[in-house]
């Protein structure tokens, strides 16, 4: 029996394969490659043929975002919830849309943008002097809800009534569950649009009243230097997690591409690039 976060990589490539998320087109260019770059196409080929896509046609443009999306979130939700002795808690893991209930005002931390809001919405003016930069809208969230004082007095007596009445984690305090993490799932970086991460980080930064959330980004970009676009400099993303690192690093070093060798370097041990298998750990921090 593998250990559970290889089994559950395992599963999450199996699934994009399953998916057709993952191909390989008639003409040997694989689904997340650029065709008009040859370096994307011969690395994302590299990754391909290391996990075993086969040859048909690609999904088209925006369902491969939404089941990259889901894919993720099912990868997390088979990993994070399973390292209670790590980060204990009743967590939920939710893909966020707009008919989702759950937006990041629902949270402790944001629930003053739904005020903004609704401020804004009926006053054209102050809508346009304070801009909209404060809505965010992440792929997926991670919360948790709030913990009874059973709950929190259950190993040694915390707290009573004499104090913490404003603690966010108290659930007799009334506030609403706590982000813990933002996931901005990326299947390519064709674009400027891939850039939106950062200004939905910037947002959730700057918009928060109490702890930052985890604010990361899983992406299946082959190449170094558009994933260096983004992960690149420190400040807002935590980092970037590649959906195959230890295949797109065979990939860039079979096709000798010395370039994009010394970015990848330069990216992994500066610690702005991960694989997918470091996410849930790193997410108990």
């Amino acid at each position: 029996m593998y250990p559970l976060i290889v089994e559950a990589r395992n599963k999450f490539h199996k699934s994009l394969l399953e998916s057709g998320l993952l191909t390989i087109d008639k003409k040997g260019i694989p689904s997340n490659a650029d065709s008009s770059s040859r370096l994307s196409i011969n690395i994302a080929s590299g990754i391909a043929i290391r996990l075993m896509a086969r040859i048909q046609e690609k999904t088209a443009g925006q369902t491969s975002g939404a089941k990259f999306e889901q894919i993720c979130m099912q990868y997390i939700s088979d990993t994070f919830p399973m390292l209670q002795n790590l980060r204990p808690g009743k967590w939920h893991i939710v893909k966020l849309g707009n008919r989702n209930s759950v937006k990041t005002s629902s949270f402790a931390q944001y629930e003053h943008l739904e005020y903004l809001y609704n401020l804004t919405k009926n006053d054209a003016k102050l809508a346009a002097s304070m801009g909209n930069d404060y809505m965010v809208a992440p792929d997926v969230v991670i919360y948790r809800e709030t913990e009874s004082d059973m709950s929190i007095n259950s190993e040694l007596t915390v707290i009573d009534e004499s104090v913490c009445h404003q603690t966010d984690i108290r659930e007799k305090n009334g506030g609403k569950p706590i982000l813990h993490a933002s996931i901005s799932a990326k299947w390519t970086m064709r674009s400027d649009r891939a850039q939106n991460s950062r200004t939905e980080a910037l947002g959730l930064i700057r918009n928060r009243k109490g702890r930052t959330p985890h604010i990361v980004v899983v992406t299946a970009e082959p190449l170094p230097s558009r994933i260096a676009s983004l992960a690149l400099g420190t400040g807002d993303i935590d980092c970037i997690y590649h959906f195959a690192l230890y295949e797109l690093v065979e990939a860039v070093e079979a096709i000798g591409a010395e370039d994009s060798k010394e970015l990848l370097k330069i990216l992994i041990n500066g610690k702005r690039l991960k694989d997918i298998s470091d996410l849930s750990l790193d997410l108990t921090i």
